[in-house]
C-alpha cells in the first residue's frame, strides 16, 4: 500500500511543477506590484544564474545518459545505476537545483521580491512530493550504497 502512495506522488513531472510555479510567479508579479524590487547588477545576476542553471542541468542529464540509467522522474524504480560522480558528488538533485535556479532567474526578470517565497514553495513541494518518495524507492533499490551516498552528499547543494 505504501508503495502505491509513493508512486502516485510521482505522477506530476517536475517540469510541469516548475511551469506551474513559474506561472504563479508571473501572477504574483502582475497582481502584487508592491513587491517591485530592482537593484544594481540584477541583470548580471540574472544572466549568471541562467548560465549556471543551464550548465548544471545539461551536465547532470549527460551524466545520467552516460551511466545508462533512467532520467524519468515519475518512475525512479527503473533506475539501473546510482549516479554518484560529477555534479552528483555535490548535490543529490542537480536537475531539480537547475530548475530552482531557473525559477530564481524568472523571479529576477519579473522584478518582484515576493517571488522568492514562491521559489521556496517549489523547494518545499519538490522535497515533499518528489524527492522524498524518490529517495525511498532508491533506498529500496540500492540499500546501503544509497544510505552512504545520502550521508555524504546534500539533497540540494
Amino acid at each position: 500500500m505504501a508503495e502505491i502512495i509513493l508512486i502516485m506522488k510521482l505522477k506530476v513531472p517536475p517540469v510541469v511543477v516548475f511551469l506551474v510555479f513559474g506561472v504563479l510567479m508571473y501572477a504574483l508579479a502582475h497582481f502584487l506590484p508592491v513587491g517591485y524590487f530592482d537593484f544594481f547588477g540584477r541583470t548580471y545576476l540574472m544572466y549568471g544564474l541562467f548560465a549556471i542553471a543551464t550548465i548544471v542541468g545539461f551536465i547532470s542529464l549527460v551524466q545520467f545518459f552516460r551511466s545508462k540509467t533512467t532520467v524519468d522522474p515519475t518512475n525512479p524504480a527503473k533506475a539501473s545505476k546510482l549516479v554518484t560522480i560529477g555534479l552528483y558528488q555535490y548535490s543529490r538533485n542537480p536537475m531539480y537545483l537547475a530548475l530552482l535556479l531557473l525559477l530564481l532567474v524568472w523571479g529576477l526578470y519579473l522584478v518582484n521580491a515576493f517571488n522568492v517565497l514562491i521559489a521556496a514553495g517549489f523547494v518545499m513541494y519538490m522535497n515533499r512530493f518528489q524527492i522524498i518518495p524518490e529517495e525511498k524507492i532508491l533506498l529500496n533499490l540500492f540499500g546501503k550504497e544509497y544510505t552512504q551516498y545520502c550521508t555524504l552528499v546534500r539533497r540540494w547543494f
